[in-house]
């Protein structure tokens, strides 16, 4: 039988699950709220359906959820809609997934959190995140895992884009770490839990490096051969609510359950790593248009 994930929100991170999935054999149907989107996801043959707005998604025959849609202050448009349907439901799915964030840790000032440290977000955000994570595991008899993402990126979303624009800064505020993950990185943990369910589980997605945010840049300065941007100073810089938000919350993010229960090896430990693949990638793509 033809195993089918039913992605909702099916952005950055569920586009590259859904690739290696579909050499798979499987079926991905993905919801998106705009048509222009819809027909972009239908394109890497996956199915497509317009979510919030004219089309229900379909779950007859649904194997796999797949939650990446974002909360708000009024809880978890999935749930929201469509709970009492997952919930009567439950025993159809092998697995659900949950993108959440590690933003739910809060603040450490740059100490090291893993999956057991208490969740005291500090952001409005991280708040919403934390409450769409209980929703989802109080829906009895539902398989939840439960993925805690760091900042992500790969390709077509990185420093090297601000670089080449000239929007890239090093903001600087003393102590602020980052941990990271990239997207091709996110697909793999996200299919060993798939071929390794544990109802229950909770797992940090992240690579092994935190750094301070103005070193990723600088390093792909570098790698770019174009100067590295000057520093500016946090309480001088103007930045969206939004970003200004992201550097409230400084911690490490430890990974070692992806490695230890999930048998996890990551393609790109480092940002390092990543940042030299990815710009060989450009590179070679560039060649091959070219010739």
């Amino acid at each position: 039988m033809v195993k089918t994930l039913l992605s909702f929100g099916h952005g950055f991170s569920a586009q590259a699950l859904a690739g290696p999935l579909l050499a798979e054999g499987w079926q991905v149907i993905g919801t998106t709220r705009s048509a222009e989107k819809a027909r972009a996801i239908r394109d890497t043959g996956a199915g497509a359906v317009i979510w919030p707005g004219p089309d229900t998604p379909p779950l007859d025959g649904v194997s796999h959820l797949l939650i990446s849609a974002g909360p708000d202050e009024d809880g978890d448009p999935v749930l929201r809609s469509l709970g009492g349907e997952i919930a009567r439901r439950a025993d159809q799915f092998e697995w659900v997934g949950y993108l959440s964030t590690t933003g739910v840790y809060g603040n450490h000032d740059g100490g090291w959190v893993d999956e057991t440290t208490p969740l005291t977000p500090t952001t409005r955000r991280g708040k919403w995140r934390k409450a769409a994570e209980e929703a989802w595991q109080a829906v009895p008899g539902l398989p939840v895992h439960i993925f805690r993402l760091a900042g992500i990126y790969g390709p077509g979303r990185g420093p090297f884009q601000k670089l080449r624009n000239g929007s890239a800064r090093r903001v600087i505020k003393p102590g602020q770490v980052f941990s990271r993950i990239h997207v091709e990185d996110i697909a793999q943990v996200l299919q060993a839990s798939i071929a390794r369910p544990d109802p229950g589980a909770v797992y940090n997605l992240c690579d092994d490096d935190p750094a301070p945010p103005q070193d990723v840049i600088g390093y792909a300065a570098e790698l770019l051969g174009v100067p590295v941007p000057p520093e500016v100073p946090f309480d001088e810089a103007e930045m969206s609510p939004m970003a200004r938000s992201f550097y409230s919350d400084s911690k490490r993010v430890r990974n070692d359950r992806i490695k230890n229960e999930l048998g996890v090896v990551l393609r790109y430990p480092t940002y390092r790593a990543a940042l030299q693949a990815m710009l060989a990638a450009e590179e070679a793509l560039s060649r091959s248009q070219s010739s």
